[in-house]
């Protein structure tokens, strides 16, 4: 891989520089140890709750699902509030709420050296049951979450309910999406991305980030103790199985792999910043271990089954992909952008990609991933100006992608996407400039949950953008997230939006539904 050949070039001086990129990895991999030998254990007395970030759970399957916590009794201390030494945490799942009917238990290592992080990957479970979880430690208790396997993936089910969303800007926003998707009783959630942002303390905000700009694991890992300490966050990471993925904010504003989008950065030193980024994302996310990050290296893309239902193909369109064309700026479908070489995915996760789909028996196919697919010109003027930092940039590889999956009859393509602080709903064509061609797929966009503060009911130039770009079917700003419903015949989605951001209690309602019928795709109003 090219960081390896630059790190290679950054020896001498600064040769250590790399051994300690390849070794970085060391710390997550303790993240991940189920057992060890901690230096306290049930005697420790604490004086504040350790469990102040709450509990979460992440990446089930029909066995097992990841059980997550940090012991932080001072979250937004360096360290925690925690000595650096390793602690005993006990855990357990249930099926029951009140815990009575403990199906699965055991104990575990809180290493310092991980931020006191715990990953458990409870196993043996039933496969489509709720199961409600805890962590014990010392003298202290966490808080009562809910998760649940899911179906067999030979299971005929007949109905999937989650959410999506992504952006949540601590300062610029409140959480108050998280109020309703808590009470919409859902089987999991997935977020796509920019759920911190890195910079700096700012006084513009309603709330005020802590720390500089990020840069050491230590203080990445404040940031996201800022934002677990949330009520509202944490509360609806105990209401259901999440699947995360990261889009740019979890590191670095647009960049492309191993590339800065400040040209004057040392390329040794932003992937010895990206080892740290990489490592804390893994610490504070409810991940397996075959997630570990290695080095600046982290495998975040993966798939998971809902019965025959849905297959979820969660991407990474961050670390394998190639540097924005034009210089990142919004441009045509040039020469740049239409280079063959240009990819979001990279050869062996698109590879993985079309195998899966490929092979998958599922009703539903929905790509969870990061930024908009849709050939969208969002230039009111008669020029027509694409993103750079989304799929038009990789124009060659998402025609394609499109290609195949229409040439392979890829069962009711769905594409979920975050990033862009504003909802959308596409229909998805080889290339969207011909809208004489077929739908091959359906994208939903959803907005941010806080990120731009209040948005707008009806953005400006819409009626404009709508005509000049006829895969488009709904464009809105206001703040929120997609509720979706699936069965064997239809997709509904819901479009949720928080009409006030920056005050507590704004009101939530329901902007505007969408349905997808299987086998005809193309999105209608409901």
């Amino acid at each position: 891989m090219r960081y390896q050949d630059e790190l290679q070039a950054a020896a001498g001086a600064e040769g250590r520089i790399s051994r300690r990129l390849l070794l970085a990895g060391s710390a997550a991999g303790l993240a991940g140890s189920a057992a060890g030998r901690p230096t306290r254990g049930a005697l420790l007395a604490f004086q504040n709750d350790p469990f102040r970030l709450g509990v979460a759970s992440g990446d089930p399957d029909q066995n097992s699902v990841v059980l997550w916590t940090r012991l932080a009794p001072r979250p937004l201390d360096a360290d925690g509030g925690m000595d650096p030494g390793d602690v005993a945490v006990r855990w357990e799942i249930a099926e029951d709420e009140g815990l009575r009917r403990v199906v699965r238990s055991g104990t575990t290592t809180a290493a310092g050296s991980a931020g006191h992080t715990v990953h458990v990957e409870a196993r043996g479970l039933r496969p489509d049951r709720w199961y409600w979880y805890r962590f014990r430690a010392g003298n202290a208790e966490s808080p009562v979450g809910r998760t649940r396997t899911l179906p067999a993936p030979e299971a005929a089910v007949q109905q999937l309910r989650f959410a999506f969303a992504s952006c949540q800007h601590f300062e610029t926003g409140l959480y108050t999406a998280y109020r309703q998707m808590a009470a919409d009783d859902l089987d999991l959630v997935c977020f796509l991305g920019d759920y911190i942002y890195e910079g700096p303390g700012s006084n513009r905000g309603i709330r005020r980030h802590v720390g500089p700009k990020l840069r050491t694991v230590e203080e990445y890992r404040v940031r996201y103790s800022q934002y677990r300490e949330d009520p509202l966050l944490h509360g609806m990471h105990a209401r259901c199985p999440w699947f995360v993925t990261w889009d740019d904010h979890e590191f670095e504003n647009n960049y492309a792999a191993d590339i800065s989008e400040r040209p004057e950065v040392d390329p040794a030193e932003f992937l010895k910043h990206r080892a740290a980024a990489y490592q804390a994302y893994y610490e504070m996310m409810p991940l397996r271990r075959s997630a570990i990050p290695r080095g600046p290296d982290m495998r975040l893309y993966r798939k998971a089954s809902f019965g025959r239902l849905a297959e979820f193909l969660v991407l990474d369109t961050r670390q394998y992909r190639t540097d924005q064309p034009n210089g990142d700026r919004p441009s045509d479908l040039n020469e740049a952008a239409l280079n063959r070489r240009n990819t979001l995915l990279g050869a062996r996760q698109r590879r993985w990609l079309e195998e899966s789909l490929a092979g998958s028996p599922a009703t539903w196919n929905i790509l969870a991933q990061q930024v908009m697919m849709a050939l969208v010109d969002r230039d009111p003027s008669p020029e027509r100006r694409y993103s750079m930092d989304q799929w038009p940039s990789a124009a060659a590889e998402r025609m394609a992608l499109l290609r195949f999956m229409e040439e392979n009859r890829i069962s009711n393509p769905v594409v979920l996407t975050g990033d862009i602080h504003t909802n959308w709903v596409n229909d998805l064509r080889v290339d969207d400039r011909k809208p004489e061609q077929s739908v091959v797929a359906t994208e939903f966009v959803g907005t941010s949950i806080s990120s731009g503060g209040n948005g707008t009911a009806r953005p400006n130039n819409l009626d404009r953008l709508l005509a000049d770009n006829p895969c488009v079917r709904f464009h809105n700003g206001e703040r929120g997230y997609v509720r979706c419903t699936v069965s064997p015949e239809s997709w509904r989605s819901d479009y949720v939006v928080v009409e006030d951001v920056l005050r507590p209690g704004g009101r939530v309602r329901t902007r505007a539904s969408y349905v997808v019928e299987a086998g005809r795709p193309g999105a209608k109003p409901a």
